[in-house]
């Protein structure tokens, strides 16, 4: 699993879905369709309607992964932070039941606002 409490690891960009689809696609139930995909250096996670998977890059060749599937539906609170003028990134704070707060942050680029609206759609 990602390790949450290390924030040096979760800064987050906007990458193409092409970048990581060929790892992700075959975790993916029929119907279920990515929303957004953001990585850190190697790890990386992807929103679906459904659920948000984490994907923890292991070792020296990268080969070992280790994916944590967090179903929208155990979100019991969720923070968004919107990038300001000094403060260029953006954060999103979800409490999992059964797992606790996993604090996360963006670069400018992403639309913090649209991840929060789709995770408001799908655990409300």
């Amino acid at each position: 699993m990602i390790d949450f409490e290390n924030n040096d690891v979760i800064k987050l960009r906007k990458v193409s879905e092409d970048s990581v689809v060929k790892c992700i696609s075959p975790l993916l139930v029929k119907g279920e369709n990515i929303i957004g995909t953001y990585k850190a250096i190697r790890d990386f996670i992807v929103f679906t309607d459904k659920r948000m998977i984490t994907v923890n890059i292991q070792g020296v060749t990268g080969k070992k992964r280790d994916f944590t599937t967090i179903p929208y539906s155990k979100i019991q609170v969720f923070s968004v932070e919107t990038s300001g003028h000094f403060d260029m990134e953006s954060e999103l704070e979800l409490w999992i039941s059964g797992l606790g707060k996993i604090h996360l942050e963006f670069t400018d680029s992403s639309d913090i606002v649209a991840i929060g609206r789709m995770i408001g759609e799908c655990c409300l």
